[in-house]
């Protein structure tokens, strides 16, 4: 916690939406800072999850809407909540609504660095102040303010006791037919001895693979019953959790169901956040509600790295599995059993991941995960549910790419208490390394000759889409490619756009390889862009003249030298444009400006005439 004092003043230039968060309603002036409020009253628990579904599509709106207003580039969204997330141990997650808004921003700022901001408890004023520095996530509470880290957790003691009901009653498994469902279920029986489960899936029966599945618990000594069912839906659930026997009642709940559907946050649309949301956020509520009366011993909800960090293209994902985590901490401060889980990456294959390619796992590489095998992962679960804490990240960190991260500058702020940061370099020292500065790139082009530069920026783009795509060196890529050729999707491009953004310190578009479909065009644009800015006589004269002004600021106690130098101001205007001034009035120019008062004389250079 650092303690802070801010108010209205001391934050300046900044703007706070409307209720109906519409960003064209600024009108022309572009504040730094704008603040979005996103606060819920009270909200009866049959309209909770249509709520939050609700808060994140406005949410998404206002992102989409925000990126694609040009006047705003240089302008931070902050987006100000209350109550949405837990800080301490012990926090209640008062605002569920809004919980889900935390993991689509995480990962619209992977996606664009350093345009939006997350606040949680504080006055719009206290926002807005906060929002200038370097971290990208906040809290308030009691007038200190909390930043995010991930910490290691000690190992729970062996003996810490941890019950899934064991032969006594039924754990429910949600997505249980999946992979790592599966996995669970096997291992419940295995290491816990549970001995009646009931898997549900949307499929049930259907899935690929239950027969053997089925046969092997069996031959484990428990007794599994498949039933097809979404936990989204409320009245099937119930049907199922009336179904259970009343001599083996519900014991535990694992919800491991959930869906994928990628899209960068610009391209989100309704349909699919709807798609993503619903299996996490409909599906947990309703089974928070209808076991609320059962005697549980555990409550596990899986959640995803990705809403820690943020993931591009997994924004809504992150959204939903932010919410698990916050109800998790919800019910734990009620008393009831709750831990939300956020896995890292499993090597096993799911419906969830089995279409990822190498492209795809060097994304996830770049997050900071590594891949973890079914036994690290199911040790994780176990040291995890012993932790009895709300909210534990099992994985397996990819230590090489955090330590690539800190040495180049990008190491997520979440990630700062894991891996030590090396001093920063001065200077850069190639034209392709992170460290490079704008003015630096920009100098050593203006250096040499034009047929030079080109090429050195064609190298540069070449380069870091190579990278992109994983290649080890930019021979792989051809300047005059175009980029859906070399096999770029819309992630890839908002990758290429954040790694030149680094690179050259241009504010870049998203489209940037749409626009610019080739290397050696993107190359072209970037030149156009670190070209120096030739300044005009006129613009020269008018920077010399707000010099002028405040240096004349200066003089005012000096009434003498003052009057001197205002004298000198006055024969130079009559000069130039005393003809002008003298058939404007009945005076002539030198004479007017003789008469005029010190304020008169500025009120009149300022009118521009």
């Amino acid at each position: 916690p650092v303690q802070v004092v801010s108010d209205r003043a001391a934050a300046g230039g900044w703007a706070a939406l409307a209720p109906d968060l519409d960003p064209t309603a600024l009108g022309e002036a572009v504040p730094d800072v704008v603040i979005a409020s996103f606060t819920a009253g009270d909200v009866p628990p049959e309209g909770l999850a249509e709520q939050a579904r609700e808060a994140t599509q406005r949410a998404l709106t206002l992102l989409q809407r925000f990126l694609s207003d040009e006047r705003l580039t240089s302008t931070r969204l902050v987006f100000l909540t209350r109550g949405a997330v837990a800080v301490r141990p012990g926090d209640d997650v008062v605002d569920l609504v809004n919980a889900p808004v935390w993991g689509l921003v995480r990962s619209a700022q992977r996606e664009h660095p350093d345009r939006f901001g997350l606040v949680d408890g504080a006055e719009e004023a206290v926002a807005a102040s906060l929002a200038r520095g370097e971290e990208p996530q906040l809290a308030v509470r009691d007038g200190a303010v909390f930043v995010p880290r991930l910490v290691r957790h000690g190992a729970p003691a062996a003996d810490t006791a941890v019950s899934f009901g064991g032969d006594a009653g039924t754990v429910l498994v949600t997505g249980g037919t999946g992979t790592v469902g599966a996995l669970v279920a096997r291992h419940l029986v295995v290491e816990h001895g549970v001995r009646h489960l009931l898997l549900t899936s949307r499929r049930g029966q259907e899935a690929p693979g239950v027969a053997e599945l089925v046969a092997e618990l069996a031959e484990l000594g428990a007794q599994a019953t498949v039933t097809a069912c979404d936990a989204a839906d409320r009245e099937a659930l119930a049907a199922v959790l009336a179904g259970i026997p009343q001599e083996r009642p519900l014991t535990a709940v694992v919800h491991s169901a959930g869906v994928l559907d990628d899209a960068v946050v610009t391209g989100l649309t309704a349909d699919q956040l709807d798609r993503v949301l619903r299996p996490k956020i409909d599906a947990a509520l309703n089974l928070h509600d209808l076991t609320r009366d059962h005697q549980l011993d555990s409550f596990v909800l899986f959640s995803g790295a990705a809403a820690t960090f943020g993931s591009s293209g997994q924004a809504h994902y992150a959204a939903a599995n932010v919410f698990l985590e916050a109800l998790a901490a919800h019910r734990a401060a009620g008393g009831l059993p709750g831990t939300a889980l956020g896995w890292g990456f499993w090597a096993d294959r799911s419906e969830m991941t089995e279409h990822l390619d190498t492209i795809a796992m060097r994304r996830i590489a770049q997050i900071g995960l590594a891949e973890m095998t079914s036994a690290q992962g199911l040790a994780l679960f176990d040291a995890a549910v012993r932790a009895q804490e709300p909210f534990v990240l099992p994985a397996v960190l990819n230590e090489a790419s955090l330590r690539e991260q800190a040495a180049a500058g990008t190491l997520p702020a979440i990630l700062r208490e894991l891996v030590r940061r090396p001093a920063q370099r001065t200077a850069a020292t190639a034209d392709n390394g992170p460290a490079t500065d704008t003015a630096t790139l920009a100098e050593r082009l203006a250096a040499v000759p034009e047929a030079e530069r080109t090429e050195r920026l064609r190298d540069l783009v070449c380069l870091q889409a190579a990278g992109v795509l994983g290649h080890a060196t930019a021979t792989a890529v051809k300047p005059h490619q175009t980029f859906k050729e070399l096999g770029f999707d819309s992630l890839g491009a908002v990758e290429l756009r954040n790694r030149l953004t680094r690179a050259t310190g241009l504010r870049l578009s998203a489209t940037l390889a749409f626009d610019y479909p080739t290397p050696a065009a993107l190359a072209d644009h970037l030149g156009q862009e670190l070209r120096p800015k030739e300044e005009s006589l006129a613009d020269r004269m008018l920077t010399d003249l707000d010099e002028l002004e405040s240096a004349l600021a200066t003089l005012a106690p000096d009434e003498q030298a003052r009057d001197r130098v205002l004298s000198r101001m006055q024969q130079l205007v009559a000069k130039h444009l005393g003809a002008d001034l003298a058939s404007a009035g009945e005076a002539s120019g030198a004479d007017r400006f003789d008469a005029a008062s010190d304020d008169e004389l500025f009120d009149f250079l300022d009118s521009g005439i």
